[in-house]
Formats: structure tokens, C-alpha cells, sequence
């Protein structure tokens, strides 16, 4: 038995070596690569070849067959065997993790959580397998939304870095416990602990790539921070910090130097996922402050990186980064008056969603806003009210709940008849008491909502008032197409009391605002408001431009409706209930109004 240990018997090895040349075969053999493993068994091994086989074996099913069973009993008796055998760790803690991945894969959460339980108790010995099952463990409790439990776990991790000397793994612990209290709005709580962590990632000295990738980690929470904070224009100098981060990461090369502290051997994302989330936040970036075409180009860029990422691997924060994407296009089309496009993509993110039931989840309210906010566009307000509704019922999100409620505040506001409703919502977002969220941005737009109620209803120096309140916050963080729409407001509010100069300096820098976003509707009014102006100023010359303008915008916006409406996915509109429908069956010609359109 001590010689078999010492060294394997022949049989072994050419076993082994035979289900390895299976196995990398190209196209892979995995059935020859299976029997050769299961020939083991038949020379009775010793208890540590027994234990690997049966690792070996659970890990080729789980990998590269649908046969899951067969898979999770190998791992059991590899689990089981390795623990009678001294000295075992790589096999031990490796049966336990893809298990406990297995047991979440079959939604047997409570089989997974005292199994790793067991693995992180017994492995304070092994620093990487220690590490490793903790960050497991943490991430398992996440998607249960269990963030506090998560958080705690993260905690005892980074001590547990500190004291094996790990300050690289202490850093990763701490980064992700920050993120986690982001997800949380425990701002009080990542604060300080931002602040360590930037402290750590200054003063580790060690492998570039590894410094730089922490550096990159940091600097997507700060910026993402930010952003949910709608701070636009504060964020600017963290997110240039992380794209040239990002470029020093592109110029350094992967040096396979392994590290000598075992708890070193972590990474937070491979380069080319790191390339795809800064161009991620990027867009993000773009999309709130209102450079449309900036965040277009950044969007190609990242989509065209995701299918040549996605042909080679299958990880799913791919899909989940894709979805994340097209949410933000979406949103940009609808602006820019490219609804048709919108919809198709819409139905992307649908046909992405089917394929897991997990983006699904997470993705299900975000993917009924945007076809309220389609619904919007093509003035079909019912649907609108129902895709919003269908929305705020899927969501426990903060930030998304304001921005649904302040959508569907403006719906009421255009149809005009929903005084109770409207009231009610707009107790729960009122700018001037206690706000939902810390959010700039939505805290303005709640202002620009106010300010419209109060021009439909012919109350023009409050209008004026709230109006005045979303200039000055947008200005502040550079929110070009909020200052855009409260400018072309507050003129036709200036164009109604008779104001025809002030009316002329609020409308003229909100046309070119507008054409610089490019923000279609804005541009649509504010050419109809400069055409009424310019006539009653007695300029016929700048009248007629200003009218030639609203036409072309009226006709480009005119042919996309009807485009948008006879795609068979503009039925969309109609699913409010279950996962997106597989099939979208044609419909004849578009059936909404386009009275309100123009």
C-alpha cells in the first residue's frame, strides 16, 4: 500500500494517461475518457487513488455530460474517502466545492451550506483552499440576498488573510464586503471601509497585473458610487483614473510567476472581463449625463468584446454584462428617436433572459420599465401604466422603484384624469420632504415631474419654482438632458405668460442642448415653440427655419413610430405576467394613436 502511494502502479498511468488524452481530444471523448477512469475501480486502488478517481470522475460528468447524479455520488464518496486519508487537501476541499456548486445548480441550498460549513472548518490549515471556500460560501449567501451573512464571511476572510500575510487576499476580501454594502446602501459603513481599502491597494507591493486588477476593483466601486448617487459630474475624475487604469492592465503582460504565498493565488476578473465592465460603467457614465452618441460608440465597442468573449467562454457574468448593456442602449434610442431599434433589442434582452432563469429574476423589473418606457414613446399610455405597474411589483430595488414611480407620475400627468393616483405617487417622491434615495439625478427629475404637473395645471410660478430647483441641481452634476427639458418648460411656460424674449433665451440654448444629446421630443418642441416665437417676435425668416425644422423632426419621428409598431415584437407591450413569450406573433400595421406624437 506505501509503495502504490509512493509511486502509482503502471495500470494507473496508463489509465490516467489514456482518460486525459480523451479528454483533451479535440472534439473530446468524454465516454472513452469516463471508462478509463471507472477501469480504476476494478484493480481495487489505494483509498488516495480511490478518492482522486472519484474526483476526477464527478468533475468530467458535472463538466461535460448532463448525467448530474452520477456526478454528485462521485463527488460524495470522493468527499467521504478524502477525509479518512491524512494529508488530502486539493482533493478533499476541491469534492466539496464543485458539490456544493452542484447542490445550488439543483436549488438544494440547505445540502450546499453545511457542506462548506464543514470544508472552511477543517481547512484553516490549507490558506488557499480556506480562502477560496469562504469567498464560495459568501457568494452562495449573496444570491439567496442574505447580504449580511455574506458581508460577515467576507470579514472573517480578510482577517484571515491578514493573518496568513495575504494583504493582496485581505484587499480582495475587503473590496468585495464594500461591494456588498453598496448593494446594501450601508454608506456610513463604506466609507471607511473604501478608505482601507484604498490604503491597502496603495501599499501592496506584488505582481503588476494583480496591483493593477485591485486598483481597477476600487475604482469600479467609487465610480459606481457615484453614479447611484447621480453625481455625473463628481465621478469624472475616479472614472478617468479607472479607464487609464484600464489601459495600463491592456499594455502589461500575463506572467505566469506563481506567487509564494498560497493565499495569493486569487484574481478578481480575468483582464478581458475588467476591459468590458469599464466600458460598462462607461456608458453608464454617458448615458445619465446625456452624451447619447458617446455612450453608442462605447456600447459597439463593449458588444463586439462580449461575442468574441462569449465564443470562448461561457461564463454567465458575460450574459449578465450584455443585458446590463443593452438596458442603457435602449434607454438611448428611446431618446434619440430610434424606437423601432429599441424594440429589437428589447426583445434581445427578453430572448437572453429565457435562456437563464437567474437573469431573469434580476432583470425581470428593468425589462418591464423599458417597455413602459417604449410605451411612452409610441403614446400608447394604458400599456405604459400596466408595464410600470407589472414593474414596481418585481422590484425591492430603491433607486429603480423612484425612477419607475417618476415615469409613471408623468403618464398620469399626460392622461390627465388620474388626480388621486397621481397624488399619491407623488407624496411618495416629493423632492422638497424625505426622499427615497440619495440619488441627484432622480431627486432633480422629481423636481422637473413637479414642475410639470403644475404647468398642466396652469400654476406657473410654482411650475417655475420646481423648475428653477431641477436647473440648479442639474447644472451642478452636468445632467444635460434634464437642463434641456426643464429649459424648453420653463419657455413655453415664459411663450404662455407672454414673456416672448425670456421665453426666446430658455427655448434657443434648449435646442442646442438637445441637438448636441441628441434628444429627439426636446428638439421636436423646442423647433414648434421657436416657430410660434419667431412669428410673434416678427422674424417670418427665422419662423419658416424653425418650421422646416419641426417638420423634418415630425416626419423622422413619424416613419420610426410606424416602423416601431409593425415589428411583431411591438406586442411586447402586452405581456405583463410570467417569463418573456418565445414567440411574437405579427400583427396588422400599427395600432396606436399618433395624435399625441406630434
Amino acid at each position: 500500500m506505501a509503495s502504490n502511494v509512493e509511486a502509482p502502479e503502471p495500470w494507473y498511468l496508463a489509465l490516467l494517461g489514456f482518460a486525459e488524452h480523451f479528454r483533451t481530444s479535440s472534439p473530446p471523448k468524454i465516454r472513452l475518457c469516463v471508462h478509463c477512469l471507472q477501469a480504476v475501480f476494478q484493480f481495487e486502488p489505494p483509498q488516495r487513488i480511490e478518492a482522486r478517481t472519484h474526483l476526477q470522475l464527478g468533475s468530467v460528468l458535472y463538466h461535460h455530460t448532463k448525467n448530474i447524479e452520477l456526478a454528485k455520488d462521485h463527488l460524495e464518496k470522493a468527499w467521504y474517502i478524502a477525509q479518512q486519508v491524512p494529508q488530502f487537501e486539493d482533493v478533499k476541499f476541491e469534492a466539496a466545492s464543485i458539490l456544493s456548486e452542484i447542490f445550488c445548480q439543483q436549488n438544494l441550498v440547505d445540502s450546499a451550506k453545511p457542506l462548506l460549513r464543514k470544508a472552511i472548518q477543517i481547512s484553516q490549515q490549507t490558506p488557499y483552499w480556506h480562502c477560496r471556500l469562504l469567498f464560495q460560501l459568501a457568494q452562495l449567501h449573496t444570491l439567496e440576498k442574505d447580504l449580511v451573512s455574506a458581508c460577515d464571511l467576507l470579514g472573517v476572510g480578510a482577517e484571515y488573510a491578514r493573518v496568513v500575510g495575504s494583504e493582496y487576499t485581505r484587499a480582495l476580501f475587503t473590496l468585495s464586503k464594500g461591494m456588498l454594502m453598496l448593494m446594501e446602501k450601508k454608506l456610513s459603513e463604506v466609507h471607511p471601509l473604501l478608505t482601507l481599502c484604498g490604503t491597502i491597494v496603495e501599499n501592496w507591493q506584488g505582481n503588476p497585473i494583480q496591483k493593477e486588477s485591485l486598483r481597477v476593483f476600487f475604482l469600479i466601486l467609487q465610480v459606481t458610487h457615484y453614479l447611484d448617487a447621480g453625481q455625473v459630474k463628481s465621478v469624472k475624475p475616479c472614472l478617468k483614473q479607472l479607464q487609464q487604469c484600464i489601459q495600463t492592465i491592456s499594455t502589461l503582460h500575463d506572467d505566469e510567476i506563481l506567487p509564494n504565498n498560497p493565499a495569493d493565488l486569487f484574481h478578481w476578473l480575468p483582464k478581458e472581463h475588467m476591459c468590458v465592465l469599464v466600458y460598462l460603467v462607461t456608458v453608464m457614465h454617458s448615458m445619465q449625463a446625456g452624451y447619447l452618441e458617446k455612450a453608442q460608440k462605447y456600447t459597439d465597442k463593449a458588444l463586439m468584446q462580449l461575442e468574441k468573449l462569449k465564443m470562448l467562454d461561457s461564463s454567465p457574468i458575460l450574459s449578465t454584462f450584455q443585458v446590463i448593456l443593452l438596458e442603457h442602449i435602449i434607454m438611448c434610442r428611446l431618446v434619440t428617436g430610434h424606437k423601432a431599434t429599441a424594440l429589437q433589442e428589447i426583445s434581445q434582452v427578453c430572448q437572453l433572459c429565457q435562456q437563464s432563469p437567474r437573469l431573469f429574476t434580476n432583470h425581470a423589473a428593468q425589462l418591464h420599465t423599458l417597455l413602459g418606457l417604449y410605451c411612452i414613446s409610441v403614446n400608447c399610455m394604458d400599456n405604459a401604466e400596466a408595464q410600470f405597474t407589472t414593474a414596481l411589483q418585481l422590484t425591492s430595488h430603491q433607486e429603480l422603484w423612484t425612477f419607475i414611480v417618476t415615469n409613471l407620475a408623468s403618464v398620469y400627468i399626460r392622461e390627465g384624469n388620474r388626480h388621486q393616483e397621481l397624488y399619491s405617487l407623488l407624496e411618495r417622491i416629493n423632492p422638497d420632504l424625505n426622499f427615497p434615495v440619495s440619488s441627484h439625478c432622480l431627486r432633480a427629475a422629481a423636481f422637473y415631474i413637479r414642475g410639470l404637473l403644475s404647468f398642466f395645471q396652469g400654476r406657473y410660478n410654482e411650475a417655475k419654482r420646481f423648475l428653477r430647483e431641477t436647473l440648479k441641481m442639474s447644472n451642478a452634476e452636468d445632467l444635460n438632458r434634464l437642463t434641456a427639458c426643464s429649459l424648453v418648460l420653463l419657455g413655453h411656460i415664459f411663450y404662455v405668460l407672454q414673456n416672448h424674449r425670456e421665453s426666446n433665451n430658455m427655448v434657443v440654448p434648449a435646442m442646442q442642448l438637445a441637438s448636441k444629446i441628441p434628444d429627439m421630443s426636446v428638439q421636436l418642441w423646442s423647433s414648434a415653440l421657436l416657430k410660434d416665437l419667431n412669428k410673434a417676435l416678427g422674424n417670418p425668416m427665422d419662423a419658416h427655419e424653425a418650421a422646416q425644422m419641426h417638420q423634418t423632426f415630425s416626419q423622422q419621428l413619424l416613419q420610426d413610430h410606424i416602423a416601431a409598431c409593425s415589428l411583431p415584437e411591438h406586442n411586447l407591450i402586452s405581456w405583463t405576467d410570467g417569463p418573456p413569450p418565445v414567440q411574437i406573433q405579427a400583427q396588422n400595421g400599427p395600432t396606436t394613436s399618433l395624435a399625441g406624437l406630434l
